[in-house]
């Protein structure tokens, strides 16, 4: 059993006793090859929540200063994180998550870049499109719905793969890219709330 599978197990343990977690669309799951996982975030505890009720390891894009802090940056490189730099085109992000999908691995995005202040749906910025025109990866949108609130019941919601296949052959920007993804996180949200 490696790190991740420890963190996972003990994720799962904490977030059963804290809140009734209801995973749905749990079927939609790719179970391999390159998979592009995009969510809406509301929490610090989303990335431990994607990650506790999936077989598949996770890999996050996680901003570079949580990778100055002690602990963490001896944890988030075994757990399969790796630096973003914030509010820059950061070329090196990009390889290392291009890598991995070509390699078949599942990286778990958070498309708005940071937490909701008021837990509606924020606008996505570009890198998720960028991921999902360049990479031959599925893109599988996720929503959390629900108070992070001890005893009430949080969703965690995987809809089906969108097709890119056909996005990727109209030559759309990596904004436009996004705006999809982000419109099916949105409809998850709303048919499930």
């Amino acid at each position: 059993m490696n790190i991740y599978q420890v963190g996972q197990g003990l994720s799962r343990m904490y977030l059963s006793t804290m809140f009734k977690v209801e995973v749905i669309g749990k079927e939609n799951i790719p179970t391999e090859g390159g998979v592009l996982l995009c969510c809406n975030h509301i929490s610090n505890l989303d990335p431990p929540l994607l990650g506790a009720y999936i077989k598949r390891n996770i890999h996050y894009m996680a901003k570079q200063e949580l990778f100055e802090k002690p602990i963490l940056k001896t944890i988030l490189p075994k757990v399969g994180a790796f630096p973003v730099r914030r509010g820059m085109s950061d070329k090196q992000a990009l390889r290392n998550g291009m890598n991995i999908l070509k390699e078949g691995g599942m990286i778990g995005l958070f498309p708005e870049g940071t937490r909701s202040k008021n837990g509606t749906l924020g606008k996505g910025l570009a890198g998720a499109g960028f991921f999902a025109l360049r990479s031959e990866a599925q893109v599988l949108p996720c929503a959390i719905i629900g108070p992070y609130k001890r005893g009430e019941t949080l969703k965690l919601v995987y809809g089906k793969p969108i097709d890119f296949q056909l996005i990727r052959e109209k030559k759309l920007s990596a904004d436009e890219a996004t705006q999809i993804i982000m419109n099916e996180i949105q409809t998850l949200i709303d048919s499930h709330l």
